[in-house]
């Protein structure tokens, strides 16, 4: 092996080493905030009234904070790889420390716009008033999330994912915990008080906010040496004004944080329109336990697959800008098409699975509060659009295509609102409106926002590889795994049978992807231990 066919290989694990370990973390968070839902879902005097409270201060909460630091972490991350990859160390500190600053100042605006602005915000835009505790006890988050956004976007530009990946876990460990603990302290001196109760869960994650940057801060103190080292080390460094940088950040973060906006819009349409819609023909308690169901249960388990796949649009941003500042295209080129391949490969069967065992799922998780099947199948196809979109996205944003995703985003937002408008007064259709709504949003941002990155550069995705095989793979799972719980509900529990059945599906369809031979020996070998798991396949004679 030469020695440029080394280095490239090094490369090549290097971007899914960092991959793998976002994955892993992304995976832990999802499973961590999939267990306090269940405990609150589950917990008497809380379930899906206590969803509704408080999932609606939360996306009130959610918009303020992408304004304050959503696409922080991308932009920074892009700036500091771009100077990185130069050798201008002290360039990149620089930029860290200005967008620390900036951020602070813009965080805790946020933030006291939340804390005084919650009467305003709980009765008159939600009108639900009981969740004005909710976005106080939310507020001094915004300003905690704006200054760790930094920190991470910093360590991602260095390549060191594992520093992010740690803060994001301990944060939703402690989210978990404090969860816990403050609820049920709440119930015991409240009289299990639903609105108390609700509030209590978001005063965790403030704790849990501040306690992910104390742990940032902490490490960024402990390696100030290495950095001035580095930074002693500096080639190419061309001094900028304050202004100039803070210009640069936000012309990066704007546009990144645009998109964000248009997410957390589409779940404010929900939390706008939804109750609204349904107390044309509901009373106000069943709307809101409705839009519980919708908030609560249906977009939590919408959102776990995004975890395992998120971490490649955060490790793309600063992969491909690096890449672009050293005039390396096709490294670019492949990592974006092997990125939207396991996308394919991860949102696929996680979108058909969700939607053929939406019921059993629901009386596994939720056995006290198990309604919303038809809104969890309708839902489960916002999954692979929103898969293909987050790792598309990382691209475009790492190519310097920063407002095409917010564009898109918008575009199916404007459909989502005109749908849950006409949709959800419906009386026949209902909740069911707004997963129809949120489905077109994103099919829409998909379609706009795949056809831009395909005239951008050209992707290694044929038809049979990309479309047909993943299907095939996706089929023999379904009617695989699908069987298998018809035969085992007859002989077992169902609870038994709904898990034994997805760990078949999960076996059933790895080995339908190697069967099918959907990856290369050269993307086998850019997985971790890729050259391991080639010459295993060789042994059983699938490669040669």
């Amino acid at each position: 092996m030469t020695k440029e066919r080394k280095k490239t290989t090094h490369k090549k694990e290097g971007f899914m080493q960092g991959v793998l370990t976002l994955m892993i973390s992304q995976v832990l968070i999802k499973v961590l905030g999939l267990i306090y839902t269940l405990y609150l879902t589950n917990r008497n005097g809380y379930g899906d009234t206590g969803n509704a409270i408080s999932s609606g201060a939360y996306q009130i909460y959610a918009m303020l904070l992408t304004v304050s630091s959503i696409g922080v972490p991308n932009a920074i991350s892009k700036l500091v790889s771009e100077r990185t990859a130069i050798g201008d160390h002290k360039g990149a500190n620089r930029i860290f420390k200005i967008g620390f600053a900036t951020f602070a100042v813009i965080g805790l605006i946020g933030s006291l716009l939340l804390f005084f602005g919650a009467g305003v915000i709980a009765n008159k835009w939600l009108q639900i008033p009981e969740s004005e505790m909710t976005l106080v006890a939310l507020s001094p988050a915004i300003f905690f999330v704006a200054i760790t956004s930094v920190m991470r976007g910093y360590f991602n530009g260095r390549q060191s994912m594992k520093i992010t990946a740690r803060s994001q876990t301990l944060e939703q460990i402690f989210k978990t915990v404090l969860t816990i603990i403050i609820v049920e302290i709440v119930a015991i001196m409240s009289g299990v008080k639903t609105e108390f109760m609700a509030a209590g869960a978001n005063l965790a994650t403030t704790g849990a906010t501040f306690l992910g940057f104390s742990y940032l801060f902490l490490y960024y103190r402990s390696i100030r040496k290495d950095i001035g080292k580095e930074i002693k080390s500096t080639v190419n460094y061309k001094y900028e004004k304050v202004s100039k940088i803070v210009k640069m950040i936000l012309k990066v973060s704007i546009p990144m944080a645009l998109s964000a906006i248009m997410s957390s819009l589409n779940k404010n349409i929900d939390s706008v329109t939804v109750v609204r819609g349904l107390k044309t023909f509901l009373s106000d308690a069943d709307a809101k336990i409705q839009y519980g169901i919708l908030s609560g249960k249906v977009d939590t388990l919408t959102s776990l697959p995004l975890s395992i796949n998120i971490a490649f649009a955060t490790a793309l941003v600063p992969a491909i800008a690096a890449a672009r500042a050293r005039k390396d295209t096709e490294t670019a080129t492949k990592r974006t098409s092997f990125s939207l391949l396991v996308s394919m490969l991860i949102g696929l069967p996680c979108t058909i699975g969700m939607c053929i065992f939406a019921t059993q799922i629901l009386n596994l998780l939720f056995p006290n509060a198990n309604q919303g099947t038809m809104i969890l199948q309708i839902s489960s196809f916002t999954i692979i659009f929103t898969i293909l979109d987050q790792t598309i996205n990382g691209a475009l944003q790492g190519f310097g295509k920063v407002m095409v995703p917010a564009t898109a985003l918008g575009c199916g937002v404007i459909a989502k609102l005109i749908l849950n408008i006409i949709l959800v007064p419906i009386p026949s259709i209902g909740a069911n409106g707004a997963a129809i709504g949120s489905v077109a949003c994103h099919m829409v941002a998909f379609t706009i926002v795949f056809n831009v990155l395909r005239k951008n550069i050209k992707l290694d995705l044929p038809f049979t590889k990309f479309i047909l095989k993943p299907c095939i793979a996706t089929v023999i799972m379904a009617i695989c795994s699908y069987f298998v719980f018809m035969v085992l509900n007859g002989i077992m529990i169902e609870k038994m049978a709904t898990i034994l059945s997805m760990i078949v599906a999960v076996i059933i369809y790895i080995i339908a992807v190697i069967v099918l031979k959907i990856f290369t020996k050269e993307e086998i070998y850019m997985i971790p231990y890729g050259n391991k798991i080639y010459s295993l396949l060789e042994k059983f004679k699938i490669y040669s």
